[in-house]
């Protein structure tokens, strides 16, 4: 494994209080992931479900937009890529979803998060 690599699996934690936290407290985006019209994707990204309606579909660009300042604040931080935090913190983001939930799974297809594990990518940490 790269060295930067493991440095963003091992740091990754520390990105995913700022986005999670910040998306927790907005009811519209809660709505919407209840709804299965936004999941998590494993580029660290979040992404619309089929076609989603207009206003959900700006909420996951804003919410990229301001995922991708935090991952680069990181990531310059730890001296790694922002794709290699991104990633990682998707790897970590899939792992946390909650059953009902949707994810991109290994397949690249819209999963439903059951009781059991995500499909991860075989690179995701732990």
């Amino acid at each position: 494994m790269a060295k930067g690599f493991m440095i963003a699996a091992a740091l990754a934690a520390v990105a995913l209080s700022a986005p999670a936290s910040a998306q927790d407290r907005d009811p519209a985006y809660a709505a919407a992931r209840s709804a299965g019209q936004v999941g998590e994707l494993p580029t660290g990204y979040l992404g619309t479900v089929g076609a989603a309606p207009a206003p959900v579909a700006r909420m996951v660009e804003d919410l990229n937009i301001k995922r991708k300042s935090v991952y680069a604040q990181h990531a310059k931080e730890q001296g790694v890529t922002i794709e290699a935090y991104a990633f990682t913190t998707g790897c970590n983001l899939i792992e946390k979803t909650s059953p009902g939930e949707k994810y991109m799974g290994t397949d690249g297809q819209w999963h439903t998060r059951g009781g059991d594990k995500p499909l991860r990518d075989a690179r995701c940490p732990g």
